[in-house]
């Protein structure tokens, strides 16, 4: 599933595309792909509407209209989008793939198509984005997010760090590769309990957490081998080659040189170093519970 690395270099790309242009035609070609509101009403809204603006928030890219609503999308774990410009016609958005979810034309003849093989990803059409995403956690790589805040939210938490890094409402648009760095990254095993944490290691944590993001934005992102996650144009991020240990079970630790292990954790694969990220025996402080 894209992370925020990904979400936002794919915002990115669409921006220039998009910013601007007026969306002449729209086809739901899987109903579902729409959340909300219905896909009728999803067409009719978004055709003649201006695109002013494309950003990010957590997982969702948002699309604000001249209309005063906004699109977001969710790609969940398969979803992409892709903009064509060969000509026109019904078959050109879509040639050479069956799994087109949705289409819009935009005013100078460009196609913009969303394809999802697993069709987990969604649409939402709302008047206020916070209907979506008013949940969510604060941007890891905003003002908000700070070594203070995170040694103050830990503190009350009695789960393992790893699953409590991937919940959306506790930070947003970290997900299980970047989560897997920044602990290796920070010597912290990831079936630590949160509280646990002392103020020293949620500062190396939080600094871990901001390292892997930015590496993972400069370098445009994690295309692993199965392509999920390409941009719109079709090319691939870099940051596969970067990677210290996720998807590397069995592979030398960069940092010792002993072998990455995998566990299971809330249904989702973990990686990390067993000699630079010892689960220390840590008792809990009752000095932190309010």
């Amino acid at each position: 599933m894209p992370e925020l690395p990904e979400v936002e270099t794919i915002a990115r790309h669409l921006a220039p595309v998009l910013i601007g242009q007026t969306i002449a035609r729209v086809d739901v070609l899987w109903p579902r792909a729409v959340d909300r509101p219905d896909p009728d009403t999803f067409c009719a809204a978004l055709t003649g509407a201006r695109v002013t603006d494309v950003s990010r928030r957590g997982k969702f890219i948002q699309m604000a209209l001249s209309t005063g609503q906004t699109v977001l999308t969710h790609l969940r774990m398969s979803g992409k989008f892709a903009v064509y410009r060969d000509g026109p016609g019904d078959d050109a958005p879509a040639r050479g793939d069956k799994h087109a979810r949705l289409r819009w034309q935009l005013g100078d003849g460009a196609w913009v198509v969303y394809i999802d093989p697993r069709k987990f990803g969604r649409f939402y059409l709302v008047d206020d984005p916070r209907e979506i995403t008013g949940d969510l956690g604060p941007e890891p790589l905003s003002a908000d997010f700070t070594p203070e805040w995170l040694a103050a939210h830990l503190a009350q938490r009695r789960g393992e760090i790893k699953p409590l890094l991937l919940n959306q409402r506790f930070i947003a648009g970290l997900g299980n590769i970047y989560a897997n760095e920044a602990l290796w990254q920070a010597g912290i095993h990831p079936q630590r309990v949160a509280g646990t944490l002392s103020a020293t290691e949620a500062e190396r944590l939080h600094a871990a957490i901001v390292a892997a993001l930015r590496a993972g934005l400069e370098n445009g992102g994690t295309s692993l081998e199965d392509r999920q996650y390409v941009y719109p144009d079709g090319g691939t991020g870099q940051h596969q080659d970067c990677l210290g240990v996720y998807d590397r079970a069995g592979e030398q630790c960069p940092r010792c040189g002993y072998a990455v292990e995998r566990i299971v954790q809330g249904q989702r694969s973990t990686y990390f170093c067993p000699v630079c990220q010892v689960l220390a025996k840590v008792q809990w402080n009752n000095d932190q519970v309010e």
